[in-house]
């Protein structure tokens, strides 16, 4: 299992403060959301937990260990990175960009072995997509496309994952799909982060949410304690219709108001 430990990191991006004096411990076997406005900060405090971008202050720790101590090839194979808006751009197949996914534990020109081969088969399993294995991943749908980029991502064999909106542009049933995936992998005891702009899927199916406000954390918890109307109406500057009384609140946003406070 993995951990990661976020100790009052804060990064600048030229003259701006992206993120400012954010502090976490993120456990394995968790599905946690991180929340939070556009431009709020969110992208890039996971980018620096993946040592993408250079902290400005603080530290990120791996198991106690900093993150700038790893090696690329080394961090890729302790937490996997699935960024926002990839493109496809080559007509490989889906089993093909799936294998791809095993580099980090290739060296320079070497070849799959059997393992390899098996983290590949395995995680288009664990993905559903087995069937699409022939297909020119050029020609998939976005959810097809969706569920093919996260297998990739999980033949890793990653202790945890990080996806960075993995729901924009897909319909209703393709989220509920790959949120259900995010949940199975925290269920079998990874650590799996996700950045998430819809609140209902976020509270429904995450354990945990960090709402990230104009760089920095203005709540830390679960779900039906984060998205509370003050909290909305601080952050997002909406309404919303919130049913707390069953298993996962349900949050249904309504109208643009004006924030009249800052959420504590």
């Amino acid at each position: 299992m993995v951990t990661v430990s976020l100790q009052s990191i804060s990064v600048r991006l030229g003259n701006r403060a992206v993120v400012s004096d954010i502090s976490a411990y993120l456990a394995a076997g968790s599905l946690i959301g991180v929340i939070g406005p556009n431009g709020a900060g969110k992208s890039t405090l996971v980018r620096a937990l993946m040592g993408l971008v250079p902290i400005s202050g603080g530290a990120v720790r791996i198991d106690g260990t900093a993150v700038n101590a790893f090696g690329r090839e080394e961090l890729a194979r302790q937490i996997a990175y699935l960024p926002q808006g990839q493109e496809l751009h080559w007509p490989l197949s889906v089993e093909r960009l799936v294998a791809l996914g095993r580099l980090p534990h290739l060296a320079p020109f070497s070849r799959m072995t059997e393992a390899d081969h098996a983290a590949v088969e395995t995680a288009m399993a664990r993905a559903d997509v087995l069937h699409l294995r022939h297909r020119n991943a050029l020609e998939l749908s976005g959810g097809e496309r969706a569920r093919v980029l996260l297998a990739r991502a999980l033949a890793v064999g990653a202790r945890g994952l990080v996806a960075d909106e993995p729901l924009a542009s897909l319909d209703p049933g393709h989220q509920i799909d790959v949120m259900e995936l995010l949940l199975r992998e925290a269920r079998s005891g990874a650590l799996v982060i996700a950045v998430l702009h819809d609140l209902t899927m976020a509270a429904r199916y995450c354990d945990r949410l960090l709402l990230i406000d104009r760089g920095v954390l203005a709540a830390d918890g679960l779900p039906a304690d984060v998205l509370t109307p003050r909290r909305l109406a601080d952050t997002y500057g909406i309404s919303a219709f919130i049913r707390q009384d069953g298993a996962a609140p349900l949050v249904v946003p309504m109208a643009r108001v004006e924030p009249q406070h800052r959420a504590d």
